[in-house]
């Protein structure tokens, strides 16, 4: 276990002292770099940083905030920006050996909207390879000897132990709302579509930017200010509402989802999704499950098969530019995992994949059935605590059916197992996403003592 709890640090809460001077953007960043330099040794969140880039803006941002100017409530907010998406003061090496160094010298869509909102781009946070399975160094600040999650570890990580106030993140299969549930953040993976990805390098079509952050208002101010100036991806209008954190409203009626997670789940864990049903319930709120609604036992149905299903889909998605590196790169540098993907890949048929389009369909048409009945429906973000050992992020089953069904899901650290940090993960409905933060914001104060 690490020396002391670690604590989410959140700008939001800070920020209301800041138009009278005491405190400031900048004390604020101070405060964040000192963190990064008491732990980042141990918990290894960033593979660069650009510290007095950051000092200069959170001067900037100081003095904006001092004249009443500020850009936006981020203005000055510390950031972590995965390293999957391209930054132009820094490198954007992915995750492997391949990249190296690598710079394309120019932002993405999200880090030039979060620059455009007087965000600072504080560095970039280590990503396992290619966001996908091969993991980096990142350790989870709770517990060193833990994997902090992945595919967005230093990010999760970063937020978890109080070096940052947010960072970007990209779920394909459970990259953020996993390890935000390891790392005691709150998590956001939008809408399908929700979030520009261009300049970042995660093109599978069930890949999310998603935000990792020290409370809901700030996953969705970041987003929104992403949004309001890029939209979302090519094709998509992008997340829509209001640019504050819509107003809590408790659900009437959720479903709680056991998935094929619930197979692999600690006894606490399962203990833990337990109180979570009756803490619902207690509130008046109408807690349905597979046992009690047919609608809810067609979901979980439908929902069994979406690990084997999202990872063909990824693999057949995932042949470029795999065969690319393999071939025109050194294929020494890429990992066993990738070197697996792409064989899985280069044995698919073209008709395979459509036929895995056309199944992923059908699920997303019975998910999307519970619309009419249910406000959101609710499980864990893992099956327990985050596993011991470095050489794995966690098993992903609570988290893969929401990339699959490609619907919008937050996660709040309110639950836990072995002592550490087990998020709740709050899932609602295509391009609803405020309604979701509405629904979620209700959903946290039941848990708070």
């Amino acid at each position: 276990m690490s020396e002391s709890k670690p604590e989410l640090r959140s700008y939001f809460a800070a920020s209301g002292d800041f138009a009278d001077g005491s405190d400031t953007p900048r004390a604020f960043l101070d405060r964040c770099i000192a963190q990064i330099e008491a732990r980042d040794g141990d918990v290894k969140a960033f593979a660069c940083t650009n510290l007095e880039a950051a000092r200069a803006a959170a001067d900037e941002a100081t003095e904006r905030w001092k004249s009443g100017n500020q850009l936006s409530p981020i203005d000055g907010m510390p950031v972590g920006v995965k390293d999957v998406m391209e930054t132009a003061d820094m490198p954007t090496e992915q995750g492997s050996p391949l990249f190296t160094g690598w710079e394309g010298g120019r932002d993405c869509a999200a880090v030039i909207a979060l620059r455009e909102a007087g965000a600072i781009m504080v560095g970039k946070t280590v990503t396992t390879e290619f966001a996908a399975t091969h993991p980096g160094a990142t350790c989870n600040p709770w517990d060193l000897g833990r994997t902090p999650g992945g595919s967005s570890s230093g990010s999760a990580a970063g937020v978890g132990c109080g070096m940052l106030a947010g960072g970007t993140a990209s779920q394909v299969i459970g990259s953020t709302i996993r390890p935000a549930g390891y790392c005691g953040a709150y998590g956001y993976k939008p809408s399908v579509g929700g979030i520009n990805r261009g300049g970042s390098f995660d093109g599978f079509s069930q890949s999310c930017t998603g935000m990792i952050a020290a409370s809901l208002a700030e996953c969705w101010s970041m987003t929104r200010e992403i949004t309001s100036r890029t939209g979302g991806d090519a094709g998509y209008v992008g997340v829509t509402g209001p640019m504050e954190v819509p107003a809590a409203k408790k659900p009437s009626k959720v479903a709680m989802l056991y998935t094929a997670g619930w197979a692999n789940a600690t006894n606490d864990a399962k203990a833990e999704w337990l109180r979570a049903r009756d803490t619902l319930a207690a509130s008046g709120i109408d807690v349905q499950d597979k046992d009690s609604d047919a609608k809810v036992a067609m979901v979980e149905d439908a929902i069994s098969n979406a690990m084997e299903l999202s990872m063909t889909i990824n693999a057949w998605e995932g042949r470029w530019p795999l065969d690319a590196y393999n071939r025109d790169m050194d294929p020494s540098g890429l990992s066993e995992s990738a070197h697996r993907r792409l064989k899985q890949a280069l044995a698919m048929t073209q008709d395979e994949f459509a036929d895995l389009l056309a199944e992923r369909e059908r699920v997303r048409g019975v998910y999307a059935s519970l619309k009419d009945d249910v406000d959101v429906c609710v499980t864990l973000s893992a099956p327990g605590a985050a596993p011991k050992g470095l050489d794995w992020t966690g098993d992903p089953l609570f988290t893969v059916p929401t990339s699959l069904i490609g619907m919008p899901t937050v996660t709040l650290p309110v639950l836990q197992d072995e002592g550490l940090p087990l998020g709740l993960q709050i899932i609602g409905f295509i391009n609803q996403d405020a309604e979701l933060f509405a629904h979620a914001g209700g959903i946290e104060p039941l848990f708070q003592s």
